[in-house]
């Protein structure tokens, strides 16, 4: 393949521009605020389903404390009345007394131990609404913080495309006084091996940083300008330049 060697030394400022739009690219994909955000939003879904196992137990202890409430109500009911038919003088029977009162004494002692289970309820549901109100501060702390890091992402990600955008315009410029095979070639290479092409300094690529063989110095200087060489290394496109010193 021939090009003019102005066309050949324009594929250093492609490359050059190519390489700076890598840099952004990962740079891009490399923010801190990236794993930042990773990071809480996996807290923030552990938390989230801490919620929900504490809210869930919150109301099944409010189902329980409404059960254990309506069985205190029951007894306390039975106890009423069976208080006010001893009080009412209905019964006069000696055995019908005792059995009554000897009722009453042991739903008083059954309201009391229930009326005790409702307050453990009370206490252990107590509990787990402190549970849950912590949670959901935390995991509500965690969503702001988590914010800020997306708003640092956003503005990170603004300045690097409108950079890329400034970049990739440069590079279409440049693109335009490099023949189309040229082109072709470069753009295959870079994509097998990241940069498509480099300066051949002295006798050593700067693409893969080895000093050519001497056979292969002579080859060069006997090929004339226009001759589009390949590193003998690493196949990039060498390009010569005054540095080159051939």
């Amino acid at each position: 393949m021939k090009a003019a060697p102005a066309a050949q030394k324009r594929l250093l400022d492609l490359a050059e521009l190519d390489s700076a739009i890598d840099r952004l690219a990962h740079r891009r994909r490399t923010l801190p605020e990236l794993a930042q955000i990773d990071e809480l939003s996996g807290r923030i879904a552990r938390i989230a389903t801490q919620v929900i196992a504490a809210e869930t137990e919150s109301g099944d202890l409010a189902r329980e404390q409404t059960k254990a409430e309506a069985d205190v109500d029951s007894v306390r009911t039975r106890a009423e009345r069976d208080q006010k038919r001893l009080d009412s003088g209905q019964v006069s029977s000696p055995k019908d007394l005792a059995s009554l009162q000897s009722e009453i004494v042991s739903l008083k002692r059954r309201q009391g131990d229930l009326e005790e289970v409702v307050l453990e309820i009370m206490e252990r549901r107590e509990s787990a609404d402190e549970q849950v109100t912590k949670l959901v501060a935390e995991r509500d702390e965690l969503a702001g913080t988590r914010g800020t890091a997306e708003d640092r992402r956003d503005a990170a990600f603004a300045e690097i495309d409108k950079e890329k955008g400034e970049l990739q315009g440069k590079r279409a410029e440049v693109a335009e006084d490099i023949p189309a095979d040229l082109l072709t070639l470069y753009g295959k290479l870079k994509e097998q091996f990241g940069v498509g092409a480099a300066m051949l300094q002295g006798a050593r690529c700067l693409g893969c940083r080895t000093s050519l063989s001497i056979a292969e110095i002579n080859r060069i200087k006997a090929a004339s300008h226009e001759e589009v060489i390949r590193c003998e290394e690493c196949r990039r496109i060498l390009v010569r330049t005054a540095e080159s010193g051939l």
